[in-house]
């Protein structure tokens, strides 16, 4: 089963319009200018669970149009709902359509992503974000792990993000612009015990993003990754406590994340002001890792 598990372990100079890329807008430094998405369409993997949702409110109060997907529909819709109901943007016409649109998908599933692909590429004429958050863990240690659980874990992690990406290149080509953004985790870059399949998924997403970011950024594309430390979301609030008071020790910043730590991080990689950045990975851990 696919979820949002990604992450959850888990002088100055004066710039001029030439500095920026093609595609993006030179703005002011007013509040609701920066880092706006207004005119953006987002989607956004895994958004039943903590940080996707925190991801696709932010997008949101930003002003852009929000595609859900997950495997939990009533989940998606009662997101949508708060999305459309609460977190409207000013700038943002509702007349044209809801804020928040959902699009269950299982991303075990690669009929199932084509045709998710194929349908907003439809209805929707593509996207200019794509944000891979969702991801699968089936835990266990090297010596004892079956064959299905590496290939699963490796498919809906690697293979099938790889698959949708590959879905929506062909749209952002055309119209010289896009953000695409992986979630991984702190544990591709450190390890962890008992989660060999989930580690290597991870470490794969950022060799990923470099050839990625590589090919396209000549087109004012880039390809980040988010590597998230220990989030305190409703998975790691089942952790034990011990475990809890052994990791939070090992934190300089002297808490756990919060899903709104990794929502401000997406939303500058999403933005027009990170045009420069691509090929990158953004640890956000407060410390426990340092790169």
């Amino acid at each position: 089963m696919a979820t949002d598990s990604t992450g959850d372990f888990a002088g100055s100079t004066t710039s001029s319009p030439a500095d920026l890329g093609a595609g993006d807008s030179v703005r002011g430094l007013g509040k609701d200018d920066l880092f706006s998405l207004v005119g953006k369409r987002a989607l956004i993997t895994g958004a039943t669970g903590g940080i996707g949702g925190a991801i696709a409110c932010a997008y949101a109060k930003r002003g852009a149009r929000v595609f859900l997907s997950g495997r939990r529909e009533e989940v998606l819709k009662g997101l949508a709902q708060k999305i459309n109901t609460q977190e409207k943007n000013a700038d943002v016409d509702a007349a044209s359509g809801p804020i928040a649109s959902i699009y269950p998908c299982d991303l075990s599933d690669r009929a199932a992503i084509d045709s998710m692909s194929a349908r907003i590429t439809n209805e929707h004429g593509g996207i200019d974000i794509l944000v891979n958050n969702a991801g699968l863990t089936r835990d266990g240690l090297s010596l004892n792990m079956k064959d299905d659980a590496w290939d699963d874990v490796l498919a809906v992690n690697l293979t099938n993000v790889f698959r949708l990406t590959r879905g929506f290149l062909r749209a952002m080509l055309k119209q010289r612009w896009g953000r695409i953004i992986m979630i991984g985790s702190v544990v591709g870059f450190t390890g962890n015990k008992g989660q060999v399949n989930y580690v290597s998924s991870k470490a794969g997403l950022v060799g990923m993003v470099k050839g990625l970011a590589q090919e396209l950024a000549s087109r004012s594309i880039t390809v980040n990754c988010i590597a998230p430390g220990f989030i305190d979301t409703a998975m790691t609030a089942d952790l034990g406590e011990d475990v809890r008071r052994a990791v939070l020790s090992s934190i300089p910043a002297g808490r756990y994340g919060s899903v709104a730590d990794i929502a401000h991080a997406a939303l500058y990689l999403a933005s027009c002001e990170s045009g420069y950045t691509t090929g990158q990975t953004l640890h956000v851990n407060g410390g426990m890792a340092m790169y």
